[in-house]
């Protein structure tokens, strides 16, 4: 699950999910407080959990928890993202097709809540009354590995559709602008060395070979970021 997913990341992922989310319109570049506002402290304990071991990490090599991607999802499940504001939400409610995207008829909130519920009702059951944040390393990893691979069947969601829009999301926090509160520090830019929208490129465009000496800039400016209050 750890260096194969990462550098997945690294590898395939970086430009489709910088341009994955909606463009922000005008607004001061000084850093704004935001607070989760979406999951319980139990299901953010879960998020953390899981999304660590998706994109593991440390000081010295960011992952997950280093980018704040908790919070990102948390934020993007408060918004019109996770009540599928701009999406076609009316039945039939037939059985799609992975080409086909996401077919469920709850929004992604209600999949989150709904998913994260059954998880921890399954591992209660299975690894002697604890929730998935309590579990080993391995047992994590063994629980998200039968949910990608749809062992797992969750009351009311698939086990495999939840775990695809987690990793999507996950990717996304990772790989965003960090105004929309993931990729804290540049965390997921700097692995890839993406140097961020800066207002021109003209002096380095006919710099062949040499690396861009200057640090990662997000939309927001240099720190990039909105301060964080609390989960």
């Amino acid at each position: 699950m750890d260096e194969t997913k990462r550098r997945f990341v690294q590898a395939a992922l970086a430009l489709p999910a910088v341009l994955a989310l909606p463009a922000c319109g005008r607004e001061e570049t000084r850093s704004a407080r935001i607070a989760g506002t979406f999951f319980s402290p139990a299901e953010y304990r879960f998020i953390e959990a899981a999304t660590a071991r998706l994109i593991p990490g440390d000081e010295n090599d960011p992952g997950a928890i280093e980018a704040a991607i908790p919070l990102f999802i948390d934020l993007q499940l408060a918004g019109p993202y996770g009540r599928a504001d701009r999406w076609y939400m009316e039945g039939p409610w037939a059985a799609g097709t992975e080409q086909q995207g996401y077919q469920l008829r709850q929004t992604p909130a209600e999949l989150y809540r709904i998913a994260i519920a059954g998880i921890e009702e399954y591992c209660r059951g299975r690894y002697g009354g604890r929730v998935f944040a309590d579990l080993s390393a391995e047992q994590q990893d063994e629980v998200l590995r039968d949910l990608e691979a749809g062992k797992i069947e969750l009351d009311g969601v698939p086990g495999k559709g939840f775990f695809s829009v987690l990793w999507q999301n996950t990717q996304e926090g990772f790989l965003s602008d960090p105004m929309y509160g993931g990729n804290r520090g540049f965390a997921g830019w700097k692995l890839i060395g993406f140097p961020g929208p800066r207002y021109n490129y003209v002096e380095e465009i006919t710099q062949y070979g040499k690396p861009y000496p200057l640090p990662p800039v997000g939309i927001l400016g240099r720190d990039g970021t909105r301060m964080r209050t609390g989960a």
